[in-house]
């Protein structure tokens, strides 16, 4: 915009500068101040010069202006676009902010669900527990289901699950490829 604001003061000022040009040398020949009929001739060829390049740089105005509109119309475009956009944007963020009021308040329940689950467990098995959590993306424990562990998702051979199988049900137990605590379920295949 402000390059074809530019472009066009700089035509309107080409075309203010030949027009007066034009009409200082018009009205010396109006008022016959040229009396030297090369000197006339000369003055009237550069009139019709003249003429022209008012033409010329009229209609390179007009270009210059219809850039301007189009310029100005796909401004005003942009604008509405951004105004729609930051109202989207508004309206999202609210939204957002809804729904992290309802996580935080469901994460609030889960985590007091979990303290009172883990008042009964010993605190050497809660700490094996967390660490294998932090080193395995947060599966610490997994089940054994169909002879699987839920963790690494292998099948157990059949000597680990023999031993499984005659381990007390207090007994911590680990699988042997990711090293998780291995919860017995009734789905073990034991």
């Amino acid at each position: 915009m402000e390059d074809l604001n530019r472009a066009q003061r700089k035509a309107d000022a080409d075309v203010e500068q030949v027009k007066t040009r034009r009409t200082r040398d018009r009205q010396r020949i109006d008022q016959g101040l040229v009396n030297n009929p090369k000197d006339l001739e000369r003055m009237q060829h550069e009139m019709v010069s003249l003429e022209r390049r008012i033409a010329e740089l009229e209609d390179a105005e007009l270009e210059v202006m219809e850039q301007l509109e189009g310029a100005q119309k796909e401004l005003t475009d942009l604008e509405t676009g951004l105004a729609n956009l930051r109202q989207r944007i508004a309206e999202v963020e609210g939204s957002r902010g809804a729904k992290a009021e309802g996580v935080e308040s469901e994460r609030a329940q889960v985590r007091g669900r979990r303290d009172e689950l883990v008042a009964g467990i010993p605190d050497d098995l809660l700490a094996l527990y967390d660490k294998l959590r932090g080193q395995k993306g947060g599966v610490g424990a997994a089940a054994l289901r169909a002879r699987r562990c839920g963790g690494c998702s292998l099948e157990l051979n059949a000597a680990d699950l023999g031993e499984i199988a005659k381990a007390p049900a207090d007994q911590v137990l680990r699988c042997e490829e990711c090293s998780r605590i291995l919860v017995r379920t009734s789905e073990s295949g034991l």
